[in-house]
């Protein structure tokens, strides 16, 4: 093809660090074990184009049809990207003219779109020493501690009255770093004690971004084969072996976590089943170690019946799932809309990718935070079911932040 909206790929060989490619002034990066992507759009270069739907649903038809515009069907396909909001409404993502990813192979490429005038000029980050730690005052908490746990208590009153079965609840902690906030330097950092985690930036607003390193993968497609590894049900990790061991071992056998697992498992069963043949998961949940936390996982494999339906089909079927909603999804919802004093924004919405031909990866946006200048708003839930203590899942949310606030004084 010659024509100027031709697409172009460049081999950038294996050793090439994605984290390069991502500019923080509105670019967008996703990454877990060295592969994915990665997009940078500085102020001398013009924005990506967008392509925007009323839902998840729709979406994925316009996009893959945008990506497809000159491309001839060989080579590494071109790519949309980006983060999607907890709750329904528009959704967007960025189709850049320029982005490089990294394929299951293990080979890294430039993939180009049309005239661009600025020439690729990957940078990559240079470790450097951490700020000191944050100061309470710098430290602001929404809701407060009480404040969360007299909402926890609402809503496993709810919970044990019926017609709600499972809700998860969030809290906030805004930080004033009193400095810029880098978030590729965090990233970097993020990833450095997270490597097994998906690392995500996007733009949430025109002046901010969710940068984060999540857990959980909520799906991904290639070619017909699907995966997808809810988690729900949580401990803390520990320094010492024996007691780490005994906490993993306590989680196990938690009937709170195995209840607050089994709602999540039995809803993804659901919704990819009605997509999938065959799909199979894991009998018994597995333990997932961070470097936190350990968590309750169930692995799904399936392949999808229909061989035109994109990744972002299968997010639609998916999101929210009980792991950061709860069940039912419209009572959930509610309960979250009345019981937690912010809008989630683009927290514990899917956070990702899509190409060409439809496949694609999606995390979801959690242990993250919106930077915006000097300040960060930091986000942490806790699955609430019928046996909860609202001072054990406050305690939650609290080492979720304790973590996060460790990596941020790299950014």
């Amino acid at each position: 093809m010659t024509d100027g909206s031709a697409v172009r790929a460049t081999r950038l060989g294996p050793a090439f660090d994605l984290l390069a490619a991502y500019d923080a002034q509105g670019g967008v990066f996703f990454e877990r074990d060295g592969l994915g992507v990665a997009a940078g759009w500085g102020p001398a270069d013009d924005p990506p184009s967008v392509v925007t739907a009323p839902s998840i649903g729709t979406l994925g038809p316009a996009v893959v049809a945008s990506l497809r515009d000159g491309w001839d069907g060989e080579g590494p396909a071109p790519v949309a990207l980006g983060a999607m909001p907890f709750s329904p409404g528009d959704v967007t993502l960025a189709v850049p003219s320029r982005v490089v990813r990294r394929t299951d192979e293990g080979e890294t490429w430039l993939v180009e779109r049309g005239e661009i005038a600025r020439p690729f000029a990957p940078r990559r980050v240079v470790g450097d020493l951490p700020h000191e730690s944050f100061r309470p005052a710098q430290l602001r908490g929404s809701p407060a501690v009480a404040a969360y746990e007299a909402a926890v208590a609402e809503a496993v009153t709810r919970i044990r009255a019926g017609g709600l079965e499972k809700v998860v609840l969030a809290r906030t902690l805004e930080v004033d770093a009193g400095r810029p906030l880098d978030a590729k330097r965090l990233l970097h950092r993020l990833r450095a004690v997270e490597p097994h985690g998906y690392a995500f930036a996007a733009p949430s607003s025109e002046r901010a971004s969710l940068v984060g390193a999540s857990p959980e993968l909520l799906v991904s497609l290639r070619g017909a084969e699907v995966r997808a590894t809810p988690l729900a049900g949580t401990a803390p990790r520990s320094g010492d072996p024996d007691e780490d061991r005994a906490n993993a071992d306590a989680l196990a056998s938690s009937s709170k976590n195995r209840e607050e697992h089994a709602v999540v498992v039995r809803a993804v069963a659901a919704a990819l089943g009605a997509l999938c043949e065959p799909l199979s998961w894991d009998p018994e949940p597995v333990l997932l170690e961070t470097a936190n936390v350990w968590h309750l996982a169930t692995r799904f494999v399936g392949r999808v019946r229909d061989p035109s339906l994109s990744v972002l089909g299968l997010v639609a079927a998916l999101h929210p799932t009980p792991a950061v909603c709860g069940t039912p999804t419209g009572a959930a919802r509610e309960t979250i809309a009345e019981l937690e004093p912010f809008d989630r924004g683009r927290y514990a919405g899917p956070v990702g990718w899509i190409d060409a031909r439809g496949d694609g990866e999606w995390a979801i946006a959690l242990r993250c935070a919106e930077l915006s200048g000097e300040r960060a708003t930091l986000y942490a839930g806790a699955g609430i079911v019928g046996d909860s203590d609202p001072a054990s899942e406050a305690d939650e949310t609290d080492r979720k932040f304790r973590a996060f606030l460790d990596s941020l004084r790299w950014g």
